[in-house]
């Protein structure tokens, strides 16, 4: 005796013919659709293993440390070009040259950048060297600052400007200048009144020189 359809328990009968393709048709999808995420999900397996690889392979190491400038040689072809002595900052164990060039215009200035070495201290100082200038030139530094008082340093009597909110754009809250024979001497920056007046003294020789040649 043959058997008849089997009954779908779901449906309480047997399936019609359509109702079997759409669940085959069902199941087939459904097959595929995992069969897609299995590869999706190995093909970031394969994805993250290959950067690991690349990042276990990439050399490190210490930052290549910058390069020292050279400010002396740079100040040797200054005076060449200017036939004048160019003023030299002793850098030792606090300060650090970041720049150091001589700039065009009227008047032609000898710059140079310096900030202390160490990581806990704070701010910079611009010596500056205005070849065949005086004191009216400073303001064109401190963005139209002129002096508020003088003070004497190594002997020398030095402008003193105080920015405020005029040099805060530039972070200069301080700056001291001085007349060196034909040139003009002008430090500015953020450090202190003290650590300015610091620098000013260290460079006393080398302003007398400088007054001296001019």
């Amino acid at each position: 005796m043959s058997k008849g359809p089997a009954i779908n328990a779901d449906l309480g009968r047997p399936e019609t013919p359509d109702e079997t393709a759409a669940r085959k048709a069902a199941s087939s999808k459904a097959y595929r659709s995992s069969q897609t995420v299995r590869n999706l999900v190995a093909a970031l397996v394969v994805t993250l293993a290959v950067v690991v690889v690349i990042i276990a392979l990439v050399p490190r190491g210490e930052p290549v440390a910058a390069k020292p400038i050279d400010v002396a040689a740079i100040a040797a072809d200054v005076e060449s070009s200017m036939g004048s002595p160019a003023i030299v900052p002793e850098t030792d164990d606090f300060w650090r040259v970041n720049a150091a060039e001589l700039q065009s215009g009227a008047p032609v200035v000898w710059e140079v950048t310096l900030a202390p070495a160490a990581q806990d201290e704070r701010g910079f100082i611009k010596l500056t060297q205005a070849f065949d200038a005086d004191a009216s030139w400073a303001p064109q530094r401190l963005n139209g600052v002129a002096p508020t008082d003088t003070v004497r340093i190594g002997g020398r009597e030095w402008d003193v400007y105080r920015p405020g909110a005029a040099g805060a754009e530039a972070n200069v809250t301080y700056a001291l200048g001085t007349q060196a024979g034909d040139d003009y001497v002008l430090l500015y920056g953020s450090r202190s009144a003290d650590s300015t007046a610091e620098l000013a003294e260290s460079l006393i020789p080398q302003i007398r020189t400088v007054s001296e040649a001019r």
